[in-house]
């Protein structure tokens, strides 16, 4: 997860993300990364436009999947609910996770 922030971080730096740059914020964060890992996420994110790719994840969160069951209208609410809560804390613990980088 950590080099997934370290990316976004390059990114909203406006910075390549690289094999360099990513060692380098590896590096300063002395963070537990192998060259591999590094590697592979510069590949996968080779054909990846971020900006896009994060706006479709916000835009996504706050969907509901649609179930295969019959439930009440109250039983969905309430799942809504507790969905939306959740959300919220992993927003919370993804925020604070960048803030610790820095």
């Amino acid at each position: 997860m950590e080099l997934v922030y370290a990316a976004l971080t390059l990114h909203e730096a406006g910075k390549e993300v690289n094999e360099d740059n990513l060692e380098a914020i590896v590096d300063a964060a002395d963070l537990d990364a192998e060259d591999s890992e590094i590697a592979a996420l510069v590949a996968a994110l080779e054909d990846v436009d971020i900006e896009e790719a994060m706006e479709t994840a916000v835009a996504a969160g706050g969907a509901a999947a649609p179930s295969g069951g019959e439930e009440s209208s109250e039983d969905e609410a309430e799942e809504e609910a507790e969905d939306e809560e959740e959300d919220e804390a992993d927003e919370d613990e993804a925020a604070e996770g960048l803030g610790s980088m820095f």
